[in-house]
């Protein structure tokens, strides 16, 4: 068959672990509590950081646009894999595949760069407390979470100006969802430039903003050490902890991901390691933020009582 033009495709087909059937009852099962976990924990923190005054600082304003993020980024694609796991042969529309795809990219983008944000908000907080409220003004934290969104829309045009036009017949895509990597293998058109701007832009938003978090709390550790309070010390280590945690799953799984040499097809592991930052980490993330935090937990119980008196 010869090569079609986009206007004629009208969908495609997805291959998750179709093939290996009690894999993917394990798979629903966990990705079912996954999804429901990330959508009440996340959506908690959200009405929290806004309903509770205590909790209008910088630290919990980037806390609540995380939240954001990862809520939209788990209903961007697991409510359509959890009901794909009883289709035989799950197809996906063309303009549903590309939607899920730059959405799914621009989140992601927009998430690495934030946690760069959180680490230096901690950084403040931590070894500049006098400064902290000047250093980190609501002008500035608005600032940083916008420019944060633009550098990510900027990345997610190119890709969209960049991508595949013709498409050689084979409709079926080797993954769960619609993803980059396993799209562009379809194209019969020559993807060189593309390829060469994922890989350029994934260094640039992975790498820049992972060594920032490394060079950051390595001073943050420095200063926690010449602490003499022992409480002061504990507090610091908990409130970093949680979120070197995150950054560790997150950055981890993406990067194994995406600045690994490419393949011709993408395997079975590499199909459930996507799962770790597509819906592990938006579960994670409102698990460790609020079992960790004192302020958070008062917050919510605050709230129970405030609606058990009405």
């Amino acid at each position: 068959m010869g090569a079609s033009n986009e206007t004629l495709i009208t969908g495609f087909i997805l291959i998750g672990l179709s093939k290996h059937p009690r894999a993917q009852t394990v798979f629903f099962g966990f990705l079912l509590v996954a999804y429901l976990i990330s959508l009440f924990g996340n959506g908690l923190i959200i009405i929290l950081s806004i309903a509770d005054p205590q909790l209008h600082t910088p630290m919990y304003f980037f806390l609540c646009a995380l939240s954001f993020i990862d809520l939209i980024l788990t209903s961007n694609t697991v409510p359509e894999v959890l009901v794909n796991c009883f289709i035989h042969r799950p197809t996906i529309s063309f303009s549903r595949c590309l939607a899920q795809m730059y959405i799914g990219l621009l989140l992601i983008s927009t998430e690495c760069v934030l946690l760069a944000i959180m680490a230096y908000d901690r950084f403040a907080a931590i070894c500049q407390p006098l400064h902290y409220m000047q250093i980190m003004s609501w002008r500035f934290c608005i600032f940083l979470v916008a420019g944060s969104v633009a550098l990510a829309f900027f990345i997610t045009l190119i890709t969209v100006v960049l991508r595949p036009t013709d498409f050689c017949g084979q409709h079926t895509i080797n993954h769960f969802v619609c993803e980059l990597e396993s799209f562009l293998k379809l194209a019969c058109s020559d993807t060189h430039i593309s390829e060469i701007f994922m890989h350029l832009s994934s260094l640039f938003i992975l790498i820049p903003p992972f060594s920032f978090i490394v060079v950051t709390y390595g001073r943050i550790g420095l200063a926690v050490l010449r602490m003499r309070s022992t409480q002061g010390r504990r507090k610091a280590f908990s409130t970093c902890s949680s979120h070197l945690a995150v950054v560790s799953i997150f950055y981890g799984t993406i990067m194994i991901m995406y600045l690994k040499p490419q393949e011709k097809c993408v395997s079975d592991k590499e199909k459930v390691i996507s799962v770790a930052y597509g819906a592990l980490t938006p579960m994670l993330n409102p698990l460790i933020y609020s079992l960790r935090n004192r302020d958070v937990k008062g917050a919510f119980w605050k709230l129970v009582r405030r609606k058990m008196s009405k």
